[in-house]
């Protein structure tokens, strides 16, 4: 056999090679991301069924699982919405979470606005987690009180305000912030709590059930004059920069955060 002919086997036969190797890559990256894709679909059908079978602090970490493992997932922003809608589910029912919650036992003299005094949350909350209709307590009897302070975050850039339990982001809602960037930055604290109250404007009284009130449903008042979170008769604002200074939020949505965050929260007000 002449050269010419073993250079063109020897051709051949690499790129045959080649042909070969590049298959069995191919065919071990697709192996590798149906394994991937599997394994979050499989985690993800663990943590539906938690949460349908009522285990919320399971449930919200096999979402967190889900995040931390499959960061590049495009169903991210999905797993993280549920796992916000579970930590409000766990706030609000009798589940102790670890750390965040205790069992209190009723004492003698004890009354729900004490309680909430000594542990920096709100009367509202503690009866919304043991479902109590009225403020009657018995002592002896045990109540959920949740202990772990909240503070909260205001992204003007983005109008979000972010509710935090100390580094996580417990809640995010879309807000409003003030015309021309006027809401002012700093770091601010709650200093008065109103419910359906009403709006002072150019020496008017506008009573709460006014459809001219701004405020909405709930005032929640900062440590600077005139400034605070308050509802909102114009919910298709939100998301904009259109109000005179204050932080804006749809009415059931301040009602929440008026539910869960006491006199004395920290506010934070960011660029």
């Amino acid at each position: 056999m002449n050269k010419k002919w073993v250079i063109i086997i020897a051709a051949v036969l690499l790129i045959g090679l080649a042909t070969i190797i590049f298959k069995f890559k191919g065919m071990g990256s697709l192996g590798i991301n149906t394994r991937v894709s599997g394994s979050a679909g499989a985690a993800l059908a663990q943590a539906r069924d938690l949460e349908n079978k009522g285990e919320l602090l399971a449930a919200k970490e096999a979402y967190q699982k889900l995040v931390n493992e499959f960061a590049g997932s495009p169903e991210m922003a999905n797993w993280q919405k549920k796992i916000e809608e579970l930590n409000v589910k766990l706030l609000f029912s009798p589940v102790i979470v670890p750390n965040k919650s205790i069992a209190y036992k009723i004492r003698p003299g004890d009354s729900l606005a004490k309680i909430a005094r000594e542990k920096n949350t709100t009367v509202e909350l503690i009866k919304k987690s043991n479902g109590l209709s009225d403020d009657k307590i018995y002592p002896g009897k045990e109540l959920k009180v949740w202990t772990a302070p909240f503070n909260i975050l205001v992204d003007k850039s983005q109008n979000i305000l972010m509710l935090k339990g100390s580094e996580e982001v417990f809640k995010t809602y879309t807000v409003a912030t003030g015309t021309n960037n006027c809401t002012p930055v700093g770091t601010f604290k709650i200093i008065e709590k109103i419910p359906n109250p009403t709006w002072f404007n150019d020496g008017k009284a506008i009573p709460p059930e006014s459809p001219d009130n701004v405020l909405g449903t709930r005032w929640l008042g900062f440590n600077i004059a005139g400034y605070g979170i308050h509802g909102t008769t114009e919910p298709q604002t939100l998301g904009n920069q259109v109000t005179q200074g204050c932080v804006r939020m749809a009415n059931p949505e301040v009602e929440e955060l008026y539910l869960i965050v006491p006199k004395g929260t920290e506010v934070t007000i960011v660029d």
